[in-house]
């Protein structure tokens, strides 16, 4: 019997094709995945680098410590009662740097100490103008809900404690509040620092809509007068003859 040997050549041949077709796909497979990961990996790392630029050195600021709550909880042991203590502190420099922390220990002291350490790492900026803040707005934080309004100078801050504790320590000093939802001072607290996070001045709209400070002012000022010249119901004759 006669054997062809070009016989496993022409079957090895397009073998070998449908082999190395995928290993020549392969580099611009792994090019695109290596392009689509760095992507997201330089994204992540500018993220990074903006919180990094943005984060507060409590060792640079003269900051305050106030105490807001303070609360005593007892478990009972078979050798008795062991009592710790929770701890809501608000630190702030009264120049537009305010934080609130929240520290437990099985002693007063080291509970408001812990607090204190917990609020100066998370400290954040408050845009101010002048005595108040540049905009309402409002604050959510679980149920509670704290709203947020500028006032004219000589008003004062009218909230109550724990509202009130967080705005001097960030140093508003005119501001009309109003707290809804519930009256936890912890949630109260963090609803308030969260509103004041979302303030912005006139200068960081304008940046961030490519337009002049006048620009944002003066159509601010013109929406509010607008909204103050609203026309108003004229009187009909029922009236007129009720009267």
């Amino acid at each position: 019997m006669s054997t062809n040997p070009e016989a496993p050549e022409t079957m090895t041949g397009p073998q070998e094709n449908l082999q190395q077709a995928p290993a020549s796909q392969e580099p611009e497979a792994a090019a695109q995945q290596a392009s689509g990961a760095a992507e997201p990996q330089q994204e992540s790392l500018y993220r990074i680098w903006e919180s990094a630029q943005s984060r507060i050195d409590p060792k640079t600021l003269n900051l305050k410590e106030e105490l807001v709550m303070l609360n005593r909880t007892a478990k009972v042991v078979k050798g008795g009662r062991r009592f710790s203590f929770a701890a809501l502190v608000v630190v702030g420099d009264g120049e537009g740097h305010v934080g609130a922390g929240f520290g437990k220990a099985n002693e007063v002291p080291d509970a408001i100490a812990k607090a204190a350490e917990d609020g100066k790492k998370n400290l954040i900026r408050v845009p101010l103008k002048g005595r108040t803040i540049p905009h309402p707005v409002i604050g959510k934080f679980g149920a509670a809900r704290v709203m947020l309004k500028p006032a004219s100078e000589g008003t004062g801050i009218t909230a109550g404690p724990a509202v009130r504790a967080v705005l001097q320590m960030a140093g508003v000093q005119d501001v009309l509040t109003k707290v809804i939802g519930t009256n936890n001072k912890i949630n109260v607290v963090k609803a308030t620092i969260q509103g004041l996070s979302q303030l912005q001045s006139p200068e960081a709209v304008a940046r961030a809509r490519n337009k002049e400070v006048e620009e944002i002012i003066g159509s601010r000022k013109k929406r509010q007068a607008t909204e103050g010249a609203s026309p108003q119901p004229s009187s009909t004759p029922e009236s007129q003859e009720a009267k």
